[in-house]
């Protein structure tokens, strides 16, 4: 070990996370949102040390709580609701009434930042949007995610999906293989990607209320977040008059370059300068094209590829899988999967934070949480409301909880596991955080 990597291991030591500041504490996140394009810009904010507190209708709450992939649950929750719901605290109020708007109003004046992603529009509609709230805060960052803006020809009651942004942006038309038909990429790009766009827009507008004293609105349109990250498309389709085409598994940028099937899987080659192409000739034996690194990569496993590369200079890396990157030594050990100890699920591994920072490190500090879980804290510790206000509240179903249905309710029903049933913990992984 060099004395610069034992100053990093030093300098990010998950044991020390606990004991050392968040970048964002002090910065409260209000909410609205459903899925995953405004939900997981509030992640991101809390991983960070925000305060995120996270409104949904009482009963069924959030529709992302029951798109459980192939039908699987876990303890009641969805595995696809809980990367973007961490260290949230859950508030279940109906903003139908008047007495559930005043509530997000009254929210909306305690917060520094409101994350929605409704259709363009419908928070003003409903006497809750960026106008309303920011003559009650006028230092309110108000952080508007769309599908394709809040003005504009194309924007208007339009609502967008992954799906439906990946096709708008162009991404679909250049993914895929030649001579088939577009093809989706295999995540919700748009709605992650827009959801980091958007934090870093909601943090450079608390950056320059520093120096105004005054929030703003933040319109971020989730087709224009792809049509950013087409790279040179734009560009080459200008000058060549041409569209860019699909081209499978190469990039047509830096050839060679694309996915290899191996004996016992894939792997990804390429040569990223003159000098990586020259070693990759030399293993070959020849020319490096695409059917000669393809044919090498047949007759080899992926850690004989990947050994060949390192031995020669050239790039190559195993296709990983779930599996894989659950099981990594490497992902634990710098808290990239991280190990949490919930007080309401028991032992859980999450996604941990991406950037990694030395003084003030993000951190995960519980998981996702049923419906109208933190009412009594949130309610009842931030805006003062008494049990007996609160309670009329609940009569009136202003203010509730869970509905008793998976995805909404607490677990330990008799048809799930005990809570803690996740299996012995693969070795290293992150600190173990629990729920305050």
């Amino acid at each position: 070990m060099n004395r610069f990597e034992e100053f990093a291991r030093e300098a990010f030591d998950l044991a020390t996370i606990p004991g050392k500041p968040e970048a964002l504490k002090g910065v409260r996140v209000l909410e609205l949102a459903t899925r995953i394009y405004g939900p997981a810009t509030a992640d991101y904010l809390g991983e960070l040390g925000a305060e995120v507190i996270k409104v949904e209708m009482p009963g069924k709450g959030d529709l992302m709580r029951y798109v459980a992939p192939e039908g699987f649950f876990w303890q009641d929750v969805s595995p696809a609701f809980l990367p973007q719901n961490r260290n949230k605290l859950h508030v279940g109020i109906d903003l139908h009434p008047a007495e559930g708007k005043e509530l997000f109003i009254r929210l909306a004046e305690k917060s520094d930042v409101v994350v929605e992603n409704l259709r363009a529009g419908t928070m003003d509609a409903w006497g809750i949007g960026y106008r309303t709230l920011r003559e009650r805060n006028p230092r309110l960052v108000y952080a508007a995610n769309s599908g394709f803006g809040q003005w504009g020809p194309y924007a208007a009651g339009r609502a967008s999906y992954d799906a439906t942004a990946q096709a708008v942006s162009g991404m679909s038309a250049i993914t895929g293989f030649p001579g088939r038909a577009p093809v989706r990429v295999g995540l919700w790009i748009g709605d992650f990607t827009g959801s980091l766009f958007s934090a870093i827009a909601i943090l450079a507008a608390l950056y320059a209320r520093r120096t105004t004293g005054e929030g703003q609105m933040i319109d971020l349109a989730q087709a224009e977040v792809l049509i950013r990250a087409l790279d040179w498309t734009w560009l080459y389709a200008d000058r060549t008059g041409r569209d860019r085409e699909r081209a499978g598994n190469r990039d047509v940028a830096f050839p060679p370059s694309g996915i290899y099937r191996c004996a016992d899987g894939f792997v990804a080659v390429s040569a990223r300068d003159g000098a990586e192409r020259e070693a990759l000739e030399r293993v070959l034996g020849g020319s490096a094209a695409s059917d000669a690194v393809a044919a090498f990569a047949a007759a080899r496993t992926r850690d004989e590829v990947v050994r060949a590369s390192e031995e020669a200079g050239f790039s190559a890396a195993p296709v990983a899988g779930g599996r894989d990157q659950y099981h990594s030594r490497h992902l634990r050990a710098r808290g990239t999967v991280w190990e949490l100890s919930d007080p309401l699920y028991g032992r859980i591994d999450e996604f941990g934070p991406v950037p990694k920072l030395s003084e003030s490190p993000g951190r995960i500090k519980w998981t996702a949480k049923p419906v109208g879980y933190h009412n009594e804290q949130v309610l009842g510790g931030l805006l003062g409301l008494s049990g007996e206000e609160l309670a009329a509240l609940e009569r009136k179903k202003v203010v509730g909880k869970w509905a008793d249905v998976r995805g909404a309710r607490p677990p330990g029903r008799e048809d799930d596991a005990p809570a803690g049933a996740a299996g012995p913990a693969p070795p290293g992984g992150g600190p173990r955080e629990k729920n305050p």
